[in-house]
């Protein structure tokens, strides 16, 4: 077997080595110039320690005073952030001494403004905690959430990101998002815009599109997607409103599907389990599917077909 692999291997080698020189975007073989997916995953998980200060204990620092233990996380976000910022900021441009200088000091800003914004997440991220606290019987605490919610993990992620996405960071939002997407099931586009008091319940299989505007006091149950009408235009669409708007304190239950950019749910609407929308929804209407039919086949019998309780929508919530 060794002799008949020997032989071809080498060919096989030079054809596969050879294929990388077509310049297309799949044979990029720079791989220090770009950001680093495992140091990002790690600055989340120190911005989560950051987000939520009570709730993960610091093996990297064995400092006992807290306080002293965050300003040190705080001082490595900084450094390590900065360093991947500048990074994406000349991703795919060519690195001169003139561009460097000018990624190095833009990323310096974008670093110190986005540290700055940390109170104002964090009071996001309190209103979050509030409302899955509020509308979920099941949680026993507000520490509860904190510790074991992905839902929750999922918004933190998605309010440091969005952050970053609005300062002009490029590709480094997406990936932070695309790490907790990986994780939750929860896949929530940092160019969203997500007001305070925003609940995901269960939040497996959640699609929240880059353009759709989210009010406050909004819940999201799971399977919900709030995405584009079409897709066919490609890049044409790019910057334009694809996503729906939903406005405050609207309910949207498991497996509803709300579709482009046109469409606005209106202040205090229920949308319904399985609903599919492309049309705006009125201020406070209830949405439902009429008249779902049910089959039950007990062994040999017939089909019996039951016409369901259209208000059974509202219910079907774990």
């Amino acid at each position: 077997m060794q002799d008949l692999i020997s032989p071809e291997i080498h060919t096989i080698t030079r054809n596969i080595l050879a294929d990388y020189d077509h310049k297309r975007p799949i044979d990029k073989l720079d791989v220090f110039n770009q950001p680093d997916s495992k140091v990002i995953y790690e600055l989340i998980q120190e911005l989560v320690r950051v987000a939520y200060p009570g709730f993960s204990k610091d093996k990297n620092y064995r400092i006992y005073d807290i306080r002293n233990n965050l300003s040190m996380v705080i001082e490595d976000i900084a450094f390590r952030l900065n360093k991947q910022i500048a990074i994406a900021l000349r991703y795919g441009q060519r690195a001169d001494d003139i561009r460097l200088a000018e990624t190095r000091d833009q990323a310096q800003r974008i670093t110190l403004e986005f540290l700055r914004k940390i109170p104002e997440i964090r009071e996001y991220l309190a209103t979050d905690v509030e409302a899955v606290f509020d509308g979920d019987p099941a949680a026993e605490s507000a520490d509860e959430i904190i510790f074991a919610y992905p839902g929750l993990y999922a918004i933190t992620i998605f309010r440091f990101a969005h952050v970053l996405y609005q300062l002009g960071v490029p590709v480094i939002p997406r990936i932070m998002t695309e790490l907790a997407h990986s994780k939750t099931g929860i896949d929530i586009n940092p160019g969203a815009t997500i007001g305070k008091y925003f609940m995901i319940d269960h939040g497996t299989g959640i699609v929240v599109g880059e353009t759709t505007e989210i009010g406050e006091h909004v819940k999201v149950y799971q399977g919900v997607t709030l995405g584009a009408l079409s897709t066919s235009g490609g890049r044409k669409l790019f910057n334009k409103k694809r996503h729906p708007t939903i406005e405050d304190y609207v309910t949207i239950y498991s497996g509803a599907s709300i579709l482009g950019g046109d469409t606005v749910i209106g202040r205090g609407a229920v949308i319904g389990g399985n609903v599919f929308l492309t049309k705006s929804v009125a201020p406070d209407t209830k949405v439902s599917v009429k008249n779902q039919e049910l089959r039950y086949n007990q062994g040999k019998r017939e089909v019996q077909e039951v016409e369901a309780d259209p208000d059974a929508a509202w219910f079907y919530v774990i």
